[in-house]
């Protein structure tokens, strides 16, 4: 299969629209037809209804395999080009809202101390980004979070010869206005909650389908939508009665005119997890071995 004719596939049925991919692609309104109908050649079946645009079942079951197939060649050529490229006094490190703890920022303190001509560059974004970008090599470590059962890992893309490695756990904690009389509860069910008014957040705090998987339930509705990497914004939504969060208890205690009340069941552990390539420069080892060693100390007895 070609991966110039799948990108044209994802984008045009992104855009549900020939000429709109094409302008996206710096293609002819033509090469973006010829291109799918070369892809449909290929797979002997047809994948996009022309009018409207929309994916045929065919269509809609590869496009579930699409981002992640463009994702792994996108990431080997990053790998290769990290072999021509190396930074060793720079370090761009990726994280998610909730993964940028004081924790990390003592590390890279540490981290530039030791390597005192060191270039570093913090970018915050939302999960799925983090990991793409350290996949295609814009990033060189990630930290992302998320809700898991204590023994499993968190739900990952597949990162191919990348490594995924936990670093923090701690209590997840439900995000409530402080007049609402759950918030003076020493702690909460989220089965309890499945039918409250909820805040999709994303890329801030945890997503409503990862709840409604871990409580097998299709409640979990939002009320309102937030989307961007702004937790003090998200608290604002939050503390004027928009809908409830979840986010970890030690960052979810620290935003204002919002309560953090613990989740009891189920018993859940909200984990930061660190991402890097299967060969990472040597500022990124040295970071990711601050992080670790802080982590096993956290959790030891």
């Amino acid at each position: 299969m070609d991966p110039h004719l799948l990108r044209t596939l994802v984008a045009v049925l992104d855009h549900r629209s020939f000429s709109h991919a094409a302008s996206a692609l710096g293609y002819t309104q033509s090469a973006v037809s010829q291109h799918i109908a070369a892809l449909e050649a290929d797979l002997g079946t047809r994948l996009v209804e022309r009018r409207p645009v929309a994916p045929t079942p065919a269509g809609a079951r590869l496009m579930e395999h699409a981002p992640a197939l463009l994702l792994r060649l996108d990431a080997a050529r990053a790998d290769l080009a990290r072999l021509r490229h190396a930074r060793p006094t720079r370090l761009t490190l990726a994280c998610s809202p909730a993964a940028l703890t004081p924790v990390v920022a003592q590390a890279l303190a540490q981290l530039r101390g030791a390597i005192g001509s060191l270039d570093v560059e913090v970018q915050v974004l939302g999960r799925a980004a983090v990991v793409e970008d350290v996949l295609t090599a814009r990033a060189d470590l990630g930290l992302v979070d998320g809700i898991a059962a204590p023994s499993d890992p968190l739900p990952l893309p597949d990162l191919g010869p990348g490594t995924a490695l936990a670093t923090a756990e701690q209590p997840p904690a439900a995000l409530f206005p402080g007049r609402h009389p759950l918030a003076r509860r020493r702690s909460v069910r989220l089965t309890d909650l499945t039918q409250a008014q909820w805040i999709d957040a994303p890329d801030t705090a945890v997503p409503l389908d990862r709840l409604r998987a871990v409580c097998r339930t299709d409640g979990f509705r939002p009320r309102i939508r937030h989307r961007g990497t702004d937790l003090h914004g998200l608290a604002a939504l939050a503390a004027a009665g928009h809908g409830l969060a979840v986010l970890p208890l030690s960052l979810a205690a620290t935003l204002p005119g919002v309560t953090a009340v613990p989740v009891e069941e189920p018993r859940l552990v909200h984990r930061t997890e660190l991402v890097h390539a299967a060969h990472p420069t040597d500022a990124a080892q040295q970071l990711a071995d601050l992080l670790l060693a802080t982590g096993r100390a956290a959790a030891a007895p």
